[in-house]
């Protein structure tokens, strides 16, 4: 089993995740390239097999009014592949999941094309790496719209019109507040497409009343034979959240957000969620919380104490 983080190295704050200057000053998926190069070497040596990088990679790469950034990922063939090969050689698992403006269910058919281009562009770079089947984009259903029967529908069809790459690479999450376990397995089942299983989401939002195990379990069988499924585990944020409404006002202590991820990962629920899942298929964990790198080598330091036997199983 891999363990692995957001984007983000905490460990290593000066490592850059992406070219992020603005459009003025001409950045370019080569920049973010380089940056990417040394995050890699830092995974290697930090033993840790699973990255989720940055979706800026390519900077402006679809601004339909920024014509000049859109042949990036052409303009970069040879150094995608040296990436590539860099992360392969490293056995580093590697994914996208983009922001949430990217929505294929759109009934905007221009915010539905924009979507479309954006997760084209993703795989694209992951086509460009050469990585394996293993590496995927992961997204959302995205909105109700007032007709969830629709919503659902609609993002099957618009899967179906996207470039044969990008079918190929793309996998579907459940979340927390719209769309459970039910529904995107009612959009594997039309279009064959992976689907990742998140602990915090399933705990806030299983209209079906499946268990844990149940959907976790439904989940992993989407995946071919072959290719080791991925889940999201993160752990609810229970800590005050204080806010600042402007400088004349006192700070307001908010009631807490389950929906927040902490910073750490709480190691008994962790150990739980594990246990539970014996006997399962075998799969990645992707951690997203707030500490990143630093919360994954603290994990990696409750089980050896809490769960010596977990411990063993886990590849970085």
């Amino acid at each position: 089993m891999r363990l692995g983080f957001v984007v983000k190295p905490l460990v290593r704050p000066e490592l850059k995740s992406h070219d992020s200057r603005r459009w003025q000053n001409h950045p370019h998926l080569s920049v973010s390239l380089a940056y990417l190069r040394d995050v890699f070497a830092y995974l290697g040596e930090a033993q840790i097999s699973m990255y989720r990088m940055s979706s800026d990679l390519a900077p402006y790469v679809t601004h339909p009014e920024m014509p000049e950034f859109h042949g990036q990922v052409a303009e970069c063939a040879a150094e995608l592949a040296e990436i590539g090969r860099q992360a392969r050689q490293l056995g580093l698992r590697l994914s996208f999941h983009p922001a949430q403006h990217v929505v294929l269910n759109s009934p905007d058919d221009a915010l539905a094309g924009k979507s479309a281009g954006d997760l084209n562009t993703l795989a694209a770079l992951l086509d460009g790496m050469e990585l394996g089947p293993e590496a995927v984009v992961v997204t959302h259903l995205g909105g109700v719209y007032g007709d969830r029967e629709a919503a659902l529908a609609r993002f099957a069809t618009n899967f179906e019109h996207l470039a044969e790459i990008t079918q190929r690479r793309l996998a579907l999450e459940h979340d927390d507040t719209r769309f459970g376990v039910a529904d995107i397995m009612w959009v594997h089942a039309r279009t064959g497409i992976r689907l990742v299983f998140d602990n915090l989401h399933h705990r806030l939002y299983n209209p079906g009343d499946r268990t844990p195990r149940e959907a976790l379990a439904a989940c992993l069988a989407t995946w071919p034979a072959g290719v080791w499924p991925k889940v999201h585990f993160s752990s609810p944020r229970t800590e005050w959240l204080v806010e600042t409404a402007g400088a004349d006002e006192a700070p307001q202590v908010r009631r807490t957000r389950w929906a927040y991820h902490a910073d750490y990962v709480n190691p008994f629920e962790f150990i739980d969620f594990l246990r539970m899942a014996q006997g399962l298929r075998a799969f990645d964990i992707m951690l997203e919380v707030r500490a990143k790198d630093l919360a994954l080598q603290q994990l990696r330091e409750d089980l050896s104490r809490f769960a010596p036997d977990l411990a063993e199983t886990l590849m970085g």
